[in-house]
């Protein structure tokens, strides 16, 4: 009996000599820390890092907007959103299968649509259109309508105004300005971008769940002005690529950056694109590359009113053949898409306005029937998600917004 237990003992000496020099194998190289059992749960913590992302910021803006199934949103200004116009578009949104809006929070000229605090530095560039944006967004949160920030970022006269060295200037040393009178801010610029992403955080802390950026480009026809504009290119200065693709990487790397920016803020990023830049390679002028794009952003909207192309795809009159020219342009969208890694969602902006600026024979008068025509197109492609564009709010009753 003696025996037995002296030979057990000596079996688990054995044992535990085998197990603590198995341990020192393991902890070889382990900036000398003795061989212990807190030795190995240290490794397996610092593995994890699990404090590192809990850590992690992300902002909370109080409110709660769930995204739905699929977007499906008007356009709408600052000035109808603070304005008695907003009764009837929740009413058209409660009634009907819309859910979205796309919200002007800074305008085309480059105000702002509502009055941030008086220290803010973009005070003096506000409107009061929207009077109270917390009342604003409770609105929204009660009728369940999914909030998007429209920020239009490099046409912007007023800041091209303020501080003409961000701005094209003429051989006279004025700021540039197109047809229209507006002026555009340069897209090479570091200064420019942080300029547009604050703002664009100030619509993400309101509660915004989106934010969507516009005019993300050079002005039109920029091609033909290049050599007579005085502008800086920044950090694009020098380096092997022609003036087309520095143009393009300027607002590409935007994109990236602006997204990078925003993410602590839990929103989407997403862009409005010209619909023929999905067409070609690039557009030369104004630096827009459709697939560039795209893979920085959550959500890409093409904007293919059919009463902006000419004869492409085949159709002489194309605002004559709203299924017929939408339906061309998603195939083409689609088949760019899948050749990323990771696409965005697809959600153009539709026509939902008459364009009778086009001329007798060339134009047809937008209602229920046409609108349903590039909603149908799209659902054919596979493409769920829209949005209603009409500069005027108003938009067309009676549609079938899920036909």
């Amino acid at each position: 009996m003696g025996k037995k237990i002296i030979k057990l003992l000596f079996i688990k000496m054995v044992v535990f000599s085998f197990f603590v020099t198995v341990q020192e194998v393991h902890a070889e190289g382990n900036e000398g820390k003795s061989v212990q059992y807190h030795s190995v749960k240290e490794i397996v913590k610092k593995d994890l890092e699990f404090p590192n992302r809990m850590a992690r910021f992300v902002f909370d803006s109080g409110y709660t907007f769930e995204y739905p199934d699929a977007v499906r949103g008007i356009y709408v200004t600052g000035n109808s959103a603070g304005g008695e116009r907003m009764n009837s578009l929740l009413e058209l949104i409660n009634s009907t299968e819309l859910n979205a809006m796309v919200i002007d929070i800074k305008d085309d000229h480059g105000y702002l649509t509502y009055k941030p605090e008086e220290d803010s530095p973009f005070y003096d560039i506000s409107q009061n259109y929207i009077k109270n944006t917390e009342e604003l967004m409770k609105t929204l949160e009660e009728n369940q309508v999914y909030p998007i920030a429209r920020i239009v970022v490099f046409k912007d006269t007023v800041l091209a105004e303020k501080k003409p060295e961000l701005s094209f200037k003429t051989a006279d040393g004025k700021v540039w300005k197109n047809r229209r009178g507006e002026a555009f801010v340069n897209p090479f610029l570091q200064e420019v971008w942080d300029y547009n992403i604050a703002i664009a955080e100030k619509a993400a802390k309101m509660g915004f769940k989106e934010i969507q950026f516009d005019y993300v480009r050079f002005p039109e026809g920029f091609e033909r002005r290049d050599e007579e504009l005085k502008y800086s290119v920044g950090e694009y200065e020098g380096g092997d690529g022609d003036n087309v693709q520095k143009r393009v990487t300027a607002v590409s790397d935007f994109v990236a950056y602006a997204r990078e920016q925003l993410a602590p803020y839990d929103v989407d990023v997403s862009v409005d694109i010209f619909g023929y830049a999905a067409t070609i390679p690039e557009a030369p002028g104004i630096g827009q590359n459709f697939s560039k794009i795209s893979e920085n952003v959550d959500v890409i909207s093409s904007m293919i009113y059919p009463s902006h192309w000419t004869s492409y795809f085949g159709i002489d009159k194309p605002d004559l053949y709203p299924y017929e020219l939408v339906d061309a342009y998603a195939k083409v969208e689609n088949e760019l898409l899948a050749q990323l890694d990771t696409p965005p969602v697809s959600r153009p902006w539709i026509q939902d306005f008459t364009a009778s600026w086009l001329g007798a024979g060339n134009y047809k008068r937008y209602g229920k029937e046409e609108v349903e025509a590039q909603i149908k197109a799209l659902k054919d492609n596979g493409i769920n998600e829209y949005l209603l564009w009409n500069a005027s709010n108003r938009y067309t009753s009676g549609v079938n917004y899920t036909p």
